[in-house]
């Protein structure tokens, strides 16, 4: 069997995040839009992605915005749900935790809505906004979400702190969940949708035709331990987790406010 697949030069926004990329406000706006646009697109297909994430949106060599991976994307037809639990965890909604505690009325496409707010708070300030890891249990993921709020900068404009709770909503159905409801926001007023979707607006950030954008070295690790045993994955990971001393995400201090939504 043969995939082809457009090809994207740009890399993908991890690999830029880890190379310290500082990106600015206009530009992660515009990201975005860009998989919005892509949202609302399965949306009218009926598909969930439930992995979106820095590391699963790459970019062509103009700088645009793509989303990749459907490798756990589900399909739900009509007015159903989705049940099962599939994600990166840090990135995952609130709803999908609650499967763990064996109260799990079913989600949908929200999920990936607080997904693409977990992404671009990530984005703009070089961390997640909130602190966990692969390991931490479902019951203390639940709790941090009631009892902690994210912090936004003071230096981020008034626009951008009034998208991202909207987002980040713990409530799904409270939760910005479609491309008309982000279209309603004041803050995405000045945006043209049709432009956006033609890619005639340069992104603010445009990737270096000079270099792979990639790490060699990282991608042809993860194929020889994708073909090893698992217990040895996880041993190497755990391994690479103590060298570091963290989640490999930069911590980084700054004012901020706090929003309870």
């Amino acid at each position: 069997m043969f995939m082809v697949v457009d090809l994207l030069l740009g890399g993908d926004l991890r690999y830029h995040l880890q190379q310290n990329v500082h990106f600015t406000e206009s530009t992660v706006k515009h990201y975005v839009c860009e998989i919005t646009l892509a949202l609302h697109y399965l949306r009218n297909k009926h598909i969930i992605h439930r992995d979106i994430k820095p590391d699963n949106i790459l970019l062509d060599e103009h700088g645009h915005a793509h989303l990749t991976d459907f490798n756990i994307a589900a399909i739900v037809k009509e007015d159903l749900k989705a049940t099962s639990i599939a994600g990166t965890k840090p990135y995952m909604a609130p709803e999908l935790f609650q499967a763990f505690e064996g109260t799990h009325p079913g989600y949908s496409f929200a999920v990936d809505w607080w997904s693409l707010g977990i992404t671009a708070y990530e984005l703009l300030r070089g961390q997640r906004p909130y602190i966990m890891r692969t390991n931490t249990p479902a019951n203390e993921i639940l709790q941090t979400f009631h009892k902690v709020y994210p912090c936004y900068p003071v230096a981020w404009s008034t626009g951008i702190k009034s998208l991202l709770p909207k987002l980040l909503c713990v409530d799904a159905q409270k939760r910005i969940s479609s491309l008309s409801e982000l279209q309603d926001l004041e803050y995405l007023s000045d945006v043209n949708w049709d432009a956006v979707l033609s890619k005639q607006i340069p992104p603010g950030f445009l990737p270096n035709r000079r270099r792979l954008n990639c790490d060699p070295t990282f991608e042809l690790e993860e194929m020889i331990l994708e073909s090893k045993p698992l217990h040895k994955k996880k041993k190497r990971l755990a391994r690479k987790t103590r060298e570091s001393g963290s989640d490999g995400s930069p911590q980084v201090a700054s004012h901020c406010y706090y929003f309870r939504t």
